[in-house]
């Protein structure tokens, strides 16, 4: 081999080593703190999303979640109960669903997002088990690794729906 050809491949490999240094933190000799959030697998991550009634006397807590290509249907969950599915998400990183959960004793709802691509989100549900809890006073989000509910939306007056539970 030519000695030109031999500096080539020193080269390459070189580039080959400082690029996969650069891109892996773990085998850097830097003493900074390894990040805090998950980043999960992206699309081939399967995600689990919970809804849970945690509602004050016996109140039934109506959920209707959807995305643009599930409508996941009509749930009307007693006290404690928790409806849940779970996906993967699609190759764009684009998976939308939200839902529309309401109190109807009480005359409030509120429309919200469940999951969306974003890093604070995969934090809080640790990789991929979001918690979303309706409370009297509305609705949290469970922190996982902080073991706490995060208060997230407040809860509206009025229904928010047509008559054929079409989220509005």
């Amino acid at each position: 081999m030519s000695s030109f050809r031999r500096k080539i491949n020193m080269h390459f490999f070189l580039l080959v080593l400082t690029t996969l240094m650069a891109a892996n933190p773990s085998t850097s000799t830097s003493s900074a703190p390894p990040p805090t959030k998950v980043q999960p697998n992206a699309w081939y991550t399967k995600w689990n999303v919970h809804v849970v009634n945690g509602l004050s006397n016996n109140k039934i807590l109506f959920v209707h979640c959807k995305s643009a290509d599930n409508d996941l249907g009509i749930h009307n969950l007693t006290v404690g109960s928790v409806t849940q599915w779970h996906f993967r998400e699609n190759i764009w990183l684009t998976t939308l669903f939200w839902c529309y959960v309401a109190s109807k004793s009480d005359h409030i709802f509120v429309k919200f997002d469940v999951y969306w691509h974003d890093d604070d989100l995969f934090y809080r549900c640790n990789g991929n088990n979001c918690i979303w809890i309706a409370k009297d006073d509305g609705i949290y989000l469970k922190n996982i690794p902080a073991n706490n509910d995060e208060f997230k939306h407040h809860w509206r007056l009025g229904r928010g729906l047509l008559a054929n539970s079409t989220i509005v």
